[in-house]
């Protein structure tokens, strides 16, 4: 049935956007249409040979955050946690990233117990998460599992280089969109709107943070995705310069079709 080919996509894009892989805006905003979930921003890290996803969703419960691990050889791993579990993730990892920075040359010979440096805990009603800074013959890094009641475990492995790197992206974010987990009334806001011009999609999707409301314009072609993000208070100048462009080009247009009549006189 038609219902069931758009939920089989809707389950299909979730996959994939979880995953860690490239989505563009038509795909979220199937995606979004279906699930009730929003995705308010995105950042990418590429440590050594592996790319990080961290993505700010919110739902009708509030926000959190997914986290997606893509190895080099495209296997996936991913975590969810709330906003308050993300800022305490955000803390522990300045802690793990001070005590690593501590740490002498490793020492083959000599391995910790179970390869473990440092571990914590971080308990999120049925969810926990296991901080495990660690070490093997490939080098150190923190890897992060999550449990739920009754469900899988699932964990991500994060170089100790990049420990730096990946809190401070989470930081940004964190800072944007803040750490309580459930999401403050939002004011009610156009649709998003969509338009297609040769080969390139544009989509016009509004939203808001704690520094207020804004408009995305995103570019997407099948390999390439690039977005702006307007403050709404810059909306009315926005309009204004992109109206005068389009009047001084008409004007340009409308003395090219006077100078070729002319000429064909």
């Amino acid at each position: 049935s038609e219902a069931g080919e758009i939920a089989a996509l809707g389950e299909a894009i979730m996959s994939d956007r979880d995953s860690g892989d490239e989505m563009g805006a038509s795909a979220q905003q199937i995606q979004g249409e279906i699930t009730g979930v929003q995705e308010l921003a995105t950042k990418t890290l590429h440590i050594q040979s592996k790319r990080f996803y961290l993505d700010v969703k919110q739902n009708r419960r509030g926000r959190f955050l997914k986290i997606a691990e893509v190895g080099a050889g495209g296997n996936k791993s991913r975590l969810t946690l709330s906003m308050s579990t993300a800022a305490e993730f955000r803390d522990h990892l300045t802690d793990f990233s001070e005590h690593y920075a501590q740490l002498g040359p490793a020492n083959p010979d000599n391995p910790p117990e179970d390869g473990r440096l440092k571990s914590e805990t971080m308990v999120k009603e049925n969810r926990r998460y296991y901080l495990d800074l660690k070490e093997n013959a490939r080098g150190r890094f923190l890897r992060v599992s999550q449990t739920v009641n009754r469900g899988p475990r699932t964990q991500i492995a994060l170089p100790a280089q990049g420990l730096v790197e990946f809190r401070d992206a989470l930081t940004e974010l964190l800072d944007e969109f803040g750490t309580d987990d459930m999401s403050a009334e939002q004011p009610e806001l156009p649709e998003g709107r969509h338009m297609r011009v040769e080969n390139k999609n544009f989509y016009f999707d509004i939203g808001s943070n704690n520094r207020g409301v804004y408009m995305r314009i995103s570019e997407v072609k099948s390999t390439f995705r690039t977005s702006i993000t307007i403050p709404e208070k810059s909306w009315v100048r926005f309009r204004d310069i992109f109206g005068d462009y389009v009047e001084k080009m008409k004007e340009t247009q409308q003395r090219k079709e006077q100078q070729d009549r002319s000429s064909g006189d």
